[in-house]
């Protein structure tokens, strides 16, 4: 019984087609009205419109990746009435369309980071970096967000020192604009001002001053609870992404980061809709063991990214592929592989969707053009290899 193979997309601008997509053997489409601001209701005719277009490709839009969850739903602004009836009403016109699990992450301003989208391999392959160091920089030096200094040790401080005195401006330019806008734009980013990415950035982190990790927890609490109960009416799976990094950057709070995040989250509402998407590339640069979040949370995984880091020293990762890295995946795919077993056998709906998670930019990548971490023939190699540890899993049982 394999997994649902899917793969994201990003819609009709997306360098990869629907038709190519379905040449590579998957059959899950993972995609977003990408279009549609944050904190917008998503209208039930328009999604019926893109579920067609993929379904004409023989394809089914099986996640929703993502459902985006609005700051002003993390910060519980005055706006959060308004929001949450948005919200609910996305999952009502979604579940009428047969779109059940949505990926949805609550990491306030950034969706993630990285302080290197081109980052060499020793193959000449690229793929993206982290360094903490360097993104201290941006933040105290570039940025310049007030207080910054106190959110990091000394040592790191001084590194950032160097870091910043070794960038040229436009080297500078091009950091600040890879972290705020680059890697956000493609999926509902914020940010909107192309002349002045930074002020509107620290406005944004502003509405988060007084927000700390246990507010934040109650204000993802309330969420839950204001929505879980129509999740369950409509039959939809929320799966929430574990923050990436797992760990704070800019002052931020973060809360779903190691096992005992999660088994807070799952505690604040045992509705079975609350459930997890398992990033093993955002969960493997942590203290925690990938393989190990997964089986104690099994039961909890409706959606799967994998991928794989390697780790090169204080916060400082790389995305190394799919296969070699930190992360186990042979005995991650048997942990999820026994999982959609079970659920099988007891009678419920056990498929687990999974996608290659971001890629190694190869071949013809660069020229032909990707978002930050989506290359098409390194996400293609990902999934083969992914699929044929599947079948040696499943048929050699190695």
């Amino acid at each position: 019984m394999r997994l649902e193979k899917s793969w994201r997309w990003f819609g009709e601008k997306d360098p990869v087609s629907l038709q190519g997509i379905r040449q590579m053997g998957v059959t899950g489409v993972v995609t977003s009205l990408y279009h549609v601001p944050a904190g917008a209701a998503w209208d039930a005719n328009e999604i019926n419109d893109l579920k067609n277009r993929i379904a004409s490709h023989g394809l089914k839009w099986n996640v929703v990746e993502s459902l985006p969850v609005e700051e002003g739903i993390k910060t519980h602004s005055k706006e959060y009435d308004r929001l949450i009836e948005n919200y609910i009403g996305s999952l009502k016109a979604l579940s009428e369309n047969g779109i059940y699990t949505i990926c949805y992450n609550f990491m306030p301003v950034l969706d993630w980071a990285r302080t290197d989208l081109s980052y060499r391999l020793p193959n000449g392959g690229t793929s993206m970096k982290f360094d903490y160091a360097v993104f201290a920089a941006f933040d105290l030096f570039i940025l310049q967000r007030p207080n910054a200094e106190k959110d990091y040790d000394q040592k790191t401080l001084l590194s950032a020192e160097e870091v910043i005195q070794k960038l040229s401006k436009k080297q500078q330019n091009e950091l600040a604009f890879n972290i705020i806008v680059a890697t956000q734009s493609f999926i509902h980013g914020s940010v909107s001002d192309p002349n002045n990415f930074c002020g509107q950035f620290l406005q944004l982190l502003e509405r988060y001053s007084d927000i700390n990790e246990d507010q934040l927890r109650l204000n993802l609490k309330c969420f839950l609870d204001d929505i879980l109960p129509y999740a369950e009416k409509y039959g939809v799976k929320m799966a929430i992404h574990p923050d990436d990094p797992p760990f704070s950057l800019l002052g931020l709070p973060r809360i779903a980061s190691t096992s005992d995040d999660f088994e807070w989250i799952f505690e604040a509402n045992k509705s079975n809709s609350n459930g997890l998407t398992l990033c093993s590339g955002s969960l493997s640069v942590g203290d925690e063991d990938v393989c190990e979040i997964a089986s104690r949370f099994s039961e909890k995984i409706y959606f799967a990214h994998l991928r794989n880091n390697e780790v090169a020293g204080y916060r400082v990762f790389y995305e190394s592929g799919h296969l070699e890295g930190r992360v186990d995946m042979i005995k991650l795919l048997r942990i999820l592989l026994d999982e959609q077993a079970r659920r099988s056998q007891v009678g419920v709906d056990y498929a687990i969707p999974v996608r290659p998670d971001h890629g190694i930019a190869i071949l013809q990548d660069e020229i032909l053009g990707h978002n930050p971490g989506y290359p098409l023939y390194g996400r293609f190699r990902g999934l083969m290899e992914l699929s044929g540890a599947e079948r040696a899993i499943l048929e050699l049982k190695v």
